[in-house]
């Protein structure tokens, strides 16, 4: 082999190596950086930011009520139909997510891994004031959109009656019961969050497809949810009560249980090791 040929073999040796490294899957390690680097981005944001994005994001979150309230009345009364609402359900993650709007329960992971990095007072301050602006800029605009909804005659009456039964379902299970549905969902729109830097253009379906589960499955989500219980608030179906008691206080606590804990400190629990060494060489 002449010394070009060697030279040559190199070459597509090093290419060959760099064309497997970009089709690698990111590890764990990248994926928590990436995540972390992004909660230390929206840590920093101002309150006027994460308040406009949040209130953004509840009013989008509408759209899922809207879409399956429509698609609901327009099927006939099937096992199946449940299924194709139930992708109706997507929409509004689909255009917060993809939009970059602020979601309280995508807030369990994103900034909850700098928290983790680095455990301290301020840290643990700096959360609690994203969690407090993003949570109440959601609940407001999700009231907003739900009253509109309510006084509405844009949709005929057969879609309302749509809108009435899909709501119903968000506030009729037991303290404990919607709690552990609010788990499942905070654990599964978590994992969304985990695993979409890892899946390029796919990253729509992927958001449909673990929003849609929390639909199929009946759990509880905390923003979409308030929708559907302040559609009822509206209508007059339950009082302020009913929502604080059934829904908001269970599904809050469930969404963060299962975020936080079964998404957030258990991937962080997996590269810590690796995530301190690294950290240990950057000082020396």
């Amino acid at each position: 082999m002449t010394e070009k040929d060697r030279g040559d073999a190199a070459e597509n040796h090093r290419d060959t190596d760099e064309e497997v490294e970009e089709a690698h899957r990111p590890d764990a390690l990248l994926l928590h950086e990436i995540i972390r680097a992004e909660g230390e981005e929206e840590l920093r944001r101002t309150a006027v930011a994460l308040t406009l994005s949040a209130f953004a994001a509840g009013l989008t979150m509408g759209f899922s009520l809207i879409v399956p309230g429509v698609l609901k009345s327009q099927l006939p009364d099937a096992p199946w139909a449940d299924l194709v609402t139930s992708l109706g359900y997507s929409i509004g993650f689909l255009i917060v997510v993809l939009g970059r709007q602020q979601l309280f329960t995508e807030n369990t992971v994103t900034p909850i891994l700098p928290l983790l990095h680095e455990r301290s007072l301020i840290n643990l301050w700096r959360v609690a004031r994203l969690w407090g602006i993003v949570l109440a800029a959601n609940m407001v605009a999700t009231f907003v959109i739900a009253y509109a909804l309510a006084e509405t005659d844009a949709f005929k009456p057969e879609v309302h009656a749509a809108f009435a039964e899909i709501s119903h379902h968000t506030i009729e299970s037991p303290f404990l019961t919607t709690m552990v549905k609010a788990v499942f969902a905070g654990w599964l729109i978590a994992l969304m969050v985990w695993i979409l830097p890892a899946t390029g253009s796919a990253a729509p379906f992927i958001i449909i497809l673990m929003t849609s589960l929390v639909a199929m499955c009946g759990l509880a989500h905390i923003v979409a949810g308030s929708v559907d219980a302040f559609y009822l608030v509206a209508t007059g179906a339950i009082g302020m009560g009913d929502y604080l008691w059934r829904f908001f206080v269970p599904t809050l606590l469930g969404n963060v249980l299962g975020g936080v804990t079964l998404v957030s400190v258990l991937n962080y629990g997996q590269v810590a090791p690796e995530v301190e060494d690294k950290a240990a060489s950057t000082r020396d």
